[in-house]
């Protein structure tokens, strides 16, 4: 008879061979908060499969045990010292928050912390020591091949990310990366990242194109180009990778894959920050799902998913600062979404076994424009919904019209021996690309509905560009992203 903690381990090894997947924040510094088991209802309803609680909430993992839902925990930054300090603090805590809930709970990772090399410098010196505690804890339980241990870090730890082939580590860091690293690559662990394109766009004095910050295929002339490696970046999210690739082979340390653990889009700003609108948040966030579910990587490794946590579940309205801090969730509290996403469509074990045929992000748009006009033309597509005024028509690029056309073919003809190539730019997927009113042949979608409130824990959430601890930060990615946006000045000339 298999072990329920081994049948947990061979599953949850089936679903990393799967495919790349996009999982989901959930911060509770919430009004009205639903209930544990409402926000579970929540997940299972938009066939959500991966979340991150930024503690170890008891109400939260009890209602997610049996849901298959793959949880990563938390030890918060309040915890890391005595942690660090005391393995024996550093066991309780896996007995208390880990081992009581497996097999029931698919907890799969803890990270412990949130980005404290950049907001808790005095607890920097025992981080390690309690990442070290905790997997040491793990082994003891028979826990450590299915419970992996990590610490996510913020972009702001590269001081130069463009060109990505230059970029490295902040040197004063050197010795605790490096042993960060090192323990990753021991533990056959992953680094996790926080990187936001929208602060990147924000903070870059108009030298970064909003299209570049929001997966939007670019003209010829505006592409992003690393002159030492011609490599070309379709998305700032793809450039904030591959610099944290180069930043970890800087050190020798190469083969540890990144888990995005946070990114996304704020909805709703002050007037002071006009870029946080729906329509950009929903234009990322959407872009985003479908380039994760290409299931390769940036230039540098393109045989390394980019698995990836969007920021957030609900709007944190509890939270201090401008008003865009407050206003990342994908949902209200009664479960209905804030604007329409395909958020639902981006994991491999859905029960949608429908292939799609989309464009690859990465394609060339010039052939894209080909392979678009036969579709529509000689191929046979209808292509009345991505004409202007019809729900398709929306992100009026290349990629998406060519996917959508691509697609309408493919369902058509595939059984009479249609392949889905397209002169190389395109590609199948098991991920539903429908988004809003926008329905793919083939697709299918659900609504949510849920109300209650549990317990808050507060998220460590984004840098904010203005007000309360997000001050420091900020002056970091001014320095970062001035010298960045000088030296991409010169590539765009």
């Amino acid at each position: 008879m298999v072990s329920g903690r081994l049948l947990l381990l061979i599953v949850t090894t089936l679903h990393y061979a799967s495919g790349a997947f996009v999982g989901i924040n959930i911060g509770t510094d919430v009004s009205n908060m639903p209930s544990a088991p409402d926000v579970v209802a929540i997940l299972k309803a938009n066939q959500i499969t991966h979340v991150r609680l930024y503690d170890a909430d008891a109400h939260m993992l009890k209602a997610l045990a049996d849901s298959g839902i793959e949880v990563m925990v938390g030890v918060t930054n309040e915890e890391i010292l005595g942690i660090g300090e005391s393995a024996s603090k550093a066991a309780a805590w896996i007995n208390q928050n880990v081992a009581a809930y497996l097999p029931s709970t698919n907890i799969t990772a803890i990270a412990v912390g949130s980005e404290v090399l950049t907001t808790i410098p005095n607890v920097v010196p025992v981080l390690v020591p309690a990442m070290n505690y905790l997997h040491k804890a793990l082994v003891a339980s028979n826990l450590n091949f299915q419970v992996k241990v990590s610490t996510p870090q913020a972009m702001d730890v590269i001081p130069r990310p463009f060109p990505p082939s230059t970029a490295t580590f902040n040197s004063s860091w050197d010795s605790t990366i490096y042993q960060i690293l090192q323990f990753l690559k021991n533990t056959n662990s992953y680094y996790m990242l926080n990187a936001y394109p929208y602060f990147g766009y924000t903070s870059g004095n108009g030298i970064f194109p909003l299209d570049y910050a929001l997966f939007r295929s670019l003209p010829p002339v505006k592409q992003i180009v690393d002159p030492n490696t011609l490599s070309h970046y379709d998305s700032m999210f793809d450039a904030m990778v591959d610099a944290t690739y180069y930043s970890i082979d800087a050190l020798n340390m190469s083969g540890i894959p990144i888990v995005v653990t946070e990114t996304g889009w704020p909805w709703l700003g002050g007037a002071n920050e006009p870029d946080a609108t729906a329509d950009n948040a929903e234009t990322f966030n959407n872009n985003m799902i479908r380039r994760v579910q290409n299931d390769s990587g940036p230039p540098s490794q393109p045989k390394f998913p980019i698995n990836t946590y969007i920021y957030e579940m609900f709007n944190e309205d509890k939270r201090p600062g401008p008003v865009s801090e407050k206003n990342w969730g994908l949902f209200f509290t009664n479960g209905s979404s804030v604007y329409t996403f395909s958020l639902s469509t981006s994991n491999r074990i859905t029960g949608n076994n429908s292939d799609f045929c989309v464009a690859k992000p990465n394609a060339d748009p010039g052939k894209l424009q080909v392979g678009l006009n036969w579709a529509c033309g000689q191929g046979g597509a209808n292509c009345s919904a991505i004409q202007e005024g019809q729900p398709c028509y929306l992100p009026n690029t290349y990629q998406n019209h060519a996917s959508y056309a691509y697609n309408d073919y493919y369902q058509k003809m595939h059984l009479a021996g249609a392949t889905c190539d397209f002169d190389g730019t395109a590609t199948t997927t098991t991920a539903n690309p429908s988004y809003g009113s926008c329905k793919f042949t083939g697709s299918s979608s659900t609504t949510p509905n849920s109300t209650g409130g549990f317990t808050p824990s507060v998220a460590p959430g984004p840098v904010s560009p203005q007000g309360g601890s997000g001050t420091t930060n900020l002056q970091v990615l001014r320095i970062q992203f001035g010298i960045s946006s000088m030296f991409l000045a010169l590539v765009l000339l």
